[in-house]
């Protein structure tokens, strides 16, 4: 199992890069870079690749309405090139209100747009004439469409690689249906190893049943804050925990319209249909404290991995039978090098 980091979007990224670089040395396998509506993530890759040697660098993630098909499969081709073979391509559909409300286009068709850039990356990066005749991608454009000049182009550059790993940043229902069939990885959040298949398991199972072999298995990247230690048996875990209680109110209350928030469901799905609910009646109340107070432990329990080692052990053991590749980490504590030391030997 691999180790993989999020890079946190409004934080210090320069600062953040050295974290990288001290972490790469202690087993840090990949790290992610977050996009939103903040600095652009591909430009933080070029930065990244420089600074670092062994790290894979990945989107986590770039929306694939703020550019076209054909240009994500130059990115992917580019940031390949200056990494030597180390990026990664995470791909979601970010929400109506970065796409709508900052880039200014449409959220619609956000599954089969996806699904389509996808297809399109692939044949950028294995230089293929890109003629695509999708649902929402059409390439050349068609007969009545803009100048009438356009032709099929295929990539002028030799990538490194033909097949650079694409993950897709799902939640439900026909779109996890979609990566388990056509992405090489999976991007979920509020992932419980021991639980995530009461959400999504009828989902992944209808897109394995059609994945092409050649793909390989599903890649899973997914984890949580992780602190280890006999401090943090029992309610001793509380105090880190609670670190996770803002950001998960803001996804389960504030992301989305009251009607249509994805992570409200996930967690809903899970059994927390009363506590979903209340914690996003007090948030959009503009009561953020009380909904944070009202996230379950047990939720913040189930997916991070904090306390005793042996308890860890077990974690790790679940993330793996759940089938996790990549397990992702916030590493807590006041050193974070020697926190990844000892998961790399948990691991090993």
């Amino acid at each position: 199992m691999k180790i993989s980091m999020g890079l946190s979007y409004s934080g210090d990224f320069k600062a953040d890069v050295q974290r990288v670089v001290d972490l790469e040395q202690a087993g840090l396998d990949l790290v992610w870079v977050a996009e939103a509506y903040t600095f652009d993530a591909i430009s933080q890759i070029g930065y990244l690749a420089a600074k670092t040697s062994r790290v894979e660098l990945g989107t986590g993630i770039i929306n694939v309405f703020s550019r076209t098909a054909s240009a994500v499969g130059q990115t992917a081709a580019g940031c390949d090139f200056v990494s030597d073979g180390r990026f990664v391509l995470g791909l979601g559909a970010s929400g109506p209100q970065v796409i709508e409300g900052f880039h200014g286009v449409p959220y619609e068709a956000p599954m089969p747009r996806i699904r389509e850039y996808i297809d399109v990356t692939r044949m950028v990066l294995r230089r293929q004439p890109v003629v695509y005749d999708g649902k929402v991608v059409q390439v050349p454009l068609p007969d009545g469409e803009g100048t009438g000049l356009g032709k099929p182009l295929k990539l002028i550059n030799h990538p490194v690689r033909a097949d650079v790993p694409i993950f897709w940043a799902s939640l439900m229902g026909k779109s996890v249906t979609a990566t388990a069939r056509h992405a090489d990885g999976w991007l979920p959040i509020f992932f419980d190893p021991l639980r995530f298949r009461e959400v999504w398991g009828e989902s992944i199972d209808a897109g394995l049943a059609e994945r092409d072999p050649a793909l390989g298995s599903l890649q899973i990247s997914a984890g949580g804050m992780v602190a280890i230690g006999d401090e943090y048996a029992g309610d001793g875990a509380d105090a880190v925990l609670d670190l996770a209680r803002p950001t998960a109110a803001l996804y389960i209350g504030g992301m989305g319209a009251r009607d249509k928030n994805f992570y409200n469901s996930i967690v809903q799905r899970y059994g927390y249909v009363d506590e979903a609910r209340r914690i996003q009646d007090l948030y959009l109340s503009g009561d953020k404290l009380a909904a944070a107070t009202e996230v379950p432990r047990s939720l913040l329990a189930s997916t991070n991995l904090v306390g005793p080692e042996s308890e860890v052990r077990e974690r790790l053991a679940a993330y793996r039978e759940a089938g996790v590749t990549h397990l992702s980490i916030i590493p807590v504590g006041p050193d974070p090098v020697k926190l990844v030391e000892h998961l790399r030997d948990l691991l090993d």
